[in-house]
């Protein structure tokens, strides 16, 4: 986790809702007015957000108290604390509801790849995400995956090469675009190709990639065709991949599955606010 991107983007976060200040609040309490917050988990699953709770409070005023008591990636239940923070009621509220969306997004996710992760318990398969994720929230929805005992993917078109089925189409054959890649890229950036046939499987081979990605094959036909795929190469099957299917492609002898529901889908892990106001 980049902290120092975090606080900027829970800058940018704290604009957009607070605006020129929280009319609600300051027409309600004196400055001086304190209280304490209380997060509290509704329903069971694994929490993520530390660093959103300690910095987003913190961005708000450096003298508010947050004191956590939940690890990222730990297993919470129903009725659970996750923090307690104390100051200035004004700057509670103003901090509340964006720190709860994040880290209600955040254990979301953690407890989706938890759940994925536990269903392949036994098989030498991983979890991993995708580029499916929400604007602005990549940084935060991969940390959570790996909060989950998920991997990461790719974090952009930036960090690794993936030719997808499009990019072969327009540049001809996966030859023509592996070896066009090779020429223009340094030995240090991995490639990977999407396969779809076994004619493709071939051709990605013999082009000596990092990583196949089987896209929308069954489990029967990746473990037909890994017996082709020397050591070496990293496998991954990847393509609307449901949850009930996990165990069959864990099985399959595939080493990675890439799942797009685990943040472009994800049911927010409920967690709410509740306050007690203290005399100062």
């Amino acid at each position: 986790m980049n902290t120092m991107k975090l606080k900027s983007m829970l800058e940018s976060f704290f604009l957009e809702d607070i605006g020129n200040g929280d009319i609600s609040s300051q027409a309600l309490f004196q400055p001086n007015k304190e209280g304490d917050l209380h997060l509290v988990a509704k329903r069971a699953g694994t929490f993520c957000g530390e660093a959103v709770i300690e910095i987003g409070f913190s961005i708000i005023n450096p003298l508010i108290n947050c004191n956590i008591h939940i690890k990222d990636g730990e297993f919470i239940t129903a009725g659970t604390e996750i923090a307690h923070i104390s100051g200035p009621i004004i700057e509670l509220l103003q901090a509340e509801r964006v720190v709860l969306n994040l880290i209600q997004r955040m254990s979301g996710v953690a407890t989706m790849t938890a759940n994925a992760v536990k269903l392949i318990e036994g098989t030498e398969a991983k979890i991993c995400d995708t580029r499916k994720t929400t604007p602005g929230l990549r940084m935060l929805e991969k940390y959570a995956v790996q909060c989950g005992g998920g991997y990461n993917h790719r974090f952009g078109l930036y960090d690794a090469v993936m030719l997808k089925d499009n990019h072969i189409a327009f540049a001809g054959t996966i030859t023509d675009a592996v070896q066009t890649v090779k020429k223009r890229l340094g030995h240090t950036t991995k490639i990977e190709v999407e396969i779809e046939t076994e004619k493709q499987l071939m051709e990605a081979i013999t082009n000596k990639v990092d990583i196949i990605m089987f896209d929308n094959c069954s489990p029967e036909i990746i473990k037909d065709w890994l017996q082709y795929v020397p050591e070496g190469i990293i496998t991954e099957a990847s393509g609307g991949i449901q949850i009930e299917q996990l165990h069959d492609y864990a099985t399959s002898g595939i080493d990675y599955i890439s799942l797009g529901y685990l943040t472009h889908s994800v049911k927010a892990l409920d967690i709410s606010a509740t306050v007690k106001i203290r005399n100062v």
